[in-house]
């Protein structure tokens, strides 16, 4: 036997089966084929030397044979499992319910007609897997992808409208193949499985990019990764279509007409910040004007835009970017979020030197931020003198109106939300036409605090909360409670829905 001893490294093949083996026994022996030089030749690694020379001797026709480094070989030997799974995959389709198969079927038709995400392997199950999860994503409107593992078996899960729905269960096995393969698109180690990854990909679907920010983390069962679907630049709504009121967005926009000063969007995760966020870098956007953003990851990429990454392992933080831009002659800045008192400061420092600044903050209301901004040691002086106006928001989800029904239980509780027992209450049903969900949509409702004279006077006193909601709305403030029973009463949604979105919280 012929061994060429010499290691070759970070070496990257692609799979190749001989006619004259089988190449499931050969997998299964450790012994990979690839093209190399032009020639066929047999690779194995020195962790499976003995087991790989051993059906090697077996084989008639002569092959050259050389070692690979681990990783070359572990990322070779994906690449047969890869192109092995193809039953695998059939008999998991196969099981999903039927509302999946009818997705399946047009998914099929639509691996059939395009080409655009589909790489050169077209026969590999598992990317055409990983490529109809994509496709199946994007149909039904979902913003993450969860893969996630269990004892004995995988599960995938989309975010649709804020709410994790089950899609698929996955044989573990295939599970670790699906893994490998996002990796492989995210330019992330497939030999590292210890600790976290964070990467990023790009994929085409009907002549459309999109861009997906990939998490993989180690659990006791294996790697999970969450997927996130990121809109592009120019997919971005403009501020009419946001879903708020029009009398809302008539002061949002007089407020992007001033020069400087800070406009905060508020509300838990999942609510709509960012968007809402560059929606209004859309709207002030200019050639005469010059736009920074700092943020934690860059969401939407943009051509008009200087978008700047945070990198806490090089020390690049949201404090030290911004301190770097003030001396870039910026007009407008957004910082992905203000999370520490240094930040906050220097933003607020930012819009006293005559800057518009975006920034977002975790609180649950308008009234509740300025609070949140006394607690990060700035003083009510600064306050009301750089804050323009502060947008609380949410994203509700509205009810099917193909298959709604009247929620006589809810009823009977009406009264505890300040709902008169006559209103009719209507609740989430499902049909084909939602998805099984029971909603339809989401719709976006937020209160606007403008930093008017009443409030900046009341600051000069106190930051409390309750005594500034108080003021804010015997203003006429249409607290998020009030436009939520508002929706209730219209039978728009329901009253779980309601109370998740924050009834019941004033």
């Amino acid at each position: 036997m012929k061994l060429d001893i010499q290691v070759l490294h970070t070496f990257d093949l692609e799979p190749f089966e001989p006619k004259d083996i089988n190449t499931e026994l050969s997998v299964k022996n450790y012994l990979l084929f690839a093209k190399y030089q032009k020639k066929i030749t047999a690779f194995t690694s020195e962790r499976y030397i003995v087991e790989a020379s051993g059906f090697y001797d077996k084989i008639k026709q002569y092959y050259p044979l050389m070692l690979l480094d681990q990783d070359s070989y572990d990322r070779l030997y994906n690449r047969f499992l890869e192109l092995r799974t193809d039953k695998t995959i059939e008999t998991m389709q196969e099981d999903s319910n039927t509302m999946q198969e009818e997705a399946d079927i047009s998914l099929t038709d639509f691996l059939r007609t395009t080409s655009d995400i589909l790489t050169s392997q077209e026969s590999a199950p598992i990317i055409k897997f990983v490529n109809a999860l994509f496709y199946q994503a994007i149909k039904k409107r979902a913003s993450d992808i969860h893969i996630e593992v269990h004892e004995n078996r995988g599960e995938i899960r989309f975010r649709i409208d804020g709410m994790l729905v089950k899609n698929a269960d996955i044989d573990k096995k295939v599970l670790g193949l699906i893994v490998s393969r996002i990796k492989v698109i995210s330019n992330l180690d497939i030999s590292e499985k210890r600790i976290p990854q964070d990467g990023r990909t790009q994929i085409k679907i009907s002549g459309e990019t999109l861009d997906v920010r990939v998490s993989v983390l180690p659990t006791f069962y294996g790697e999970r990764v969450v997927m996130r679907i990121l809109m592009q630049s120019s997919q971005i709504p403009q501020i009419d279509e946001l879903g708020f009121d029009d009398s809302l967005i008539n002061d949002v926009k007089r407020l992007l007409r001033l020069s400087h000063g800070i406009i905060l969007v508020t509300g838990p995760t999942g609510s709509g910040k960012t968007t809402s966020l560059h929606s209004f870098l859309r709207a002030v956007e200019s050639p005469e004007k010059n736009l920074i953003t700092v943020e934690d990851p860059v969401e939407y990429k943009s051509e008009k835009i200087s978008q700047i990454q945070v990198n806490e392992k090089v020390g690049l933080t949201f404090a030290s970017a911004l301190r770097s831009i003030l001396r870039q002659d910026p007009d407008v800045i957004m910082i992905g979020e203000i999370r520490d008192e240094e930040t906050a400061s220097i933003a607020v420092r930012a819009a006293l030197t005559g800057h518009l600044v975006f920034s977002t903050l975790h609180t649950n209301s308008a009234a509740a931020t300025i609070s949140r901004l006394a607690d990060m040691k700035i003083e009510p002086f600064l306050i009301s003198s750089s804050l323009l106006g502060i947008l609380a928001q949410r994203l509700v989800r509205i009810l099917c109106p193909t298959c709604k029904e009247e929620d006589s239980l809810a009823e009977e509780f009406s009264s505890d939300y300040d709902i008169s027992k006559e209103t009719k209450i209507f609740k989430a049903v499902g049909c084909p036409q939602c998805n099984y969900s029971g909603y339809s949509k989401r719709r976006s409702i937020g209160e606007l605090l403008v930093m008017n004279d009443d409030v900046k006077e009341i600051l000069k006193t106190t930051t409390d909360e309750h005594t500034i909601k108080t003021l804010l709305e015997a203003q006429g403030l249409k607290t998020l409670a009030k436009q939520l029973r508002q929706m209730l009463i219209n039978g728009e949604t329901s009253l779980d829905e309601a109370i998740r979105i924050g009834l019941g919280h004033e």
